[in-house]
Parts: structure tokens; sequence; C-alpha cells
């Protein structure tokens, strides 16, 4: 029999990570060899463990699972990364594959076809759910500058203009006509609304 495929795990929730550990352990040519709660766990316990394909979750604390998948791809270039998420964004999407995954599927996959799913990844597949597929070619790429979308991230936290200039190193003046614009081109009224879009896209 051939060796099996070695699996890190990673999930901020307990019971999912718990739950995916489990279902996965059925299959014979599967092994779960580690397992982490945070983004910025993934590559450390990446070295310990030498897995074949480490599945991450995209919101985690720490570091987010596009994050994550870029600096294990980068550490670890041979292994392969499957984004396992409840968030299915045509933005994640995209950005998860330009750091470096190989697929993207959301949690409520049927087990069996999330097996498969590795293993065609392990092959060097490419595997993405089709649903997500095709909003993503419909919905286009994000609209925002790298610059908006980091005024948007702060303004998700609930900071003032004067919040968000002093952590971001900008002048309020700058602040405003970045937030102006990402009002602008995501069709919103407000910011908090800019905010509310870009999110449900998986722009931020």
């Amino acid at each position: 029999m051939s060796e099996s495929i070695r699996i890190l795990l990673a999930d901020d929730q307990h019971l999912v990570r718990g739950a995916l550990a489990a279902l996965l352990s059925l299959e014979a040519d599967l092994e779960v060899v580690g397992e982490v709660g945070r983004g910025d766990e993934v590559v450390a316990r990446a070295r310990e463990t030498t897995p074949d394909v480490a599945l991450l979750d995209v919101e985690m604390p720490g570091a987010d699972g596009i994050t994550a998948t870029r600096d294990l791809r980068t550490a670890l270039p041979d292994c392969r990364v499957l984004v396992v998420t409840t968030f299915g964004r045509p933005g994640y999407l995209r950005r998860a594959l330009a750091a470096g995954a190989s697929g993207f599927v959301v949690k409520d996959t049927p087990a069996s076809q999330l097996a498969d799913s590795i293993r065609r990844v392990h092959q060097g597949l490419r595997v993405v759910d089709p649903t997500l597929a095709v909003e993503s070619l419909t919905s286009g790429e994000s609209p925002l500058t790298a610059r908006e979308r980091d005024v948007l991230l702060e303004t998700r936290g609930g900071g003032t203009v004067a919040d968000i200039a002093r952590a971001l190193v900008l002048s309020e003046g700058t602040v405003r006509n970045h937030l102006s614009s990402a009002i602008g081109k995501t069709g919103a009224r407000t910011r908090a609304e800019a905010v509310r879009i870009a999110d449900a896209n998986g722009w931020l």
C-alpha cells in the first residue's frame, strides 16, 4: 500500500477541527499529522510535521488563511494548500489562488468529496468549488486599490478618520479621499456600507 497523505489542519473552531480530523482519519490513505487554531502557527507546525497538504480556514486569529497560504508556500513549497471555509466569497477564492492555494472548497462539502479534493490537490491538480468558480468569473476583480482596502479594514474596526490616519500613517485628508473613492467603487452610500459590501465580496 502507498504511503498516507499527511495532512495539517488549521481552523480556529476546535469542534470543526476535531470533526474534520475524525472524518479524514476514516480514510485509509489520509493521516492528520498536526492541528493548529491560528493562522500564524501554520508554518511552524508544518515545519514540525512535514504535511503533504494543509487544510486552511480563511478567517483565523493571528493571520488569515490567505496570508498563511502565502507564508506556507514560501516556507515549504512542496506542501500544497486546500482552503476549506465557511465563507464562500468570490474575492476570497481569487486571493487564495493568487497566494498559491491549489484548491478552495466550502465546509459543507460532503466528507467523501473533501477526501477526494485532498487527493487531487496532492496529485498537483486544482480543485475549486464549482459555484464559487462561476461567481468569481461573473463578479470580476476587486475594484479597490491596496490603500483603499487598508482604509476599509481599519474602518471595520470602528475607528474615526483620525484613528485610521494615525494607524496607517496618512493624513486625514488622504484617508477621506480613499474612503470617498472606496464608497464610490462599491456603490455604497456610507463607509459602513462600503465595508459590508467589500466584506461580502471577499475584497477585504
